[in-house]
């Protein structure tokens, strides 16, 4: 939908285009400056509504794509909920398959804290 300035700056565009073709005909300076000067403004004044307009659409349409992006957002939690829930039972089942091998990796862990916190003693 058209705006206001959008609307009056196209008039004025046009209006402009208008009185610099009189100011040829009749060969006057002056309406052909107005006319110039008409055209210009009428341009801004035109661009500056159909900005405004883009504007407006965008602040209309921001509580539907900030729906989008919750729901997405939500969507990626779950996900990843999923994975560290899959990731989490592949470890647990590694461990019971393998208890003496996690056995030895844990007590090598605790030794080798151990010697750093404590350093080697002479």
């Amino acid at each position: 939908m058209m705006n206001k300035d959008e609307f009056q700056g196209g008039a004025r565009y046009v209006g402009g285009k208008v009185e610099k073709a009189v100011g040829d005909a009749v060969d006057s300076r002056d309406w052909q400056v107005d006319g110039v000067v008409d055209q210009v403004a009428g341009g801004v004044q035109h661009g500056y509504g159909r900005a405004r307009s883009i504007v407006e659409d965008a602040v209309d349409s921001a509580p539907e794509l900030a729906d989008a992006a919750r729901e997405r957002l939500k969507a990626a939690g779950e996900r990843v909920a999923d994975s560290a829930r899959t990731g989490g039972h592949a470890a647990v089942q590694t461990v019971h398959d393998t208890p003496v091998l996690w056995a030895l990796a844990a007590a090598l862990g605790g030794y080798g804290l151990a010697w750093f916190i404590h350093g080697r003693r002479d």
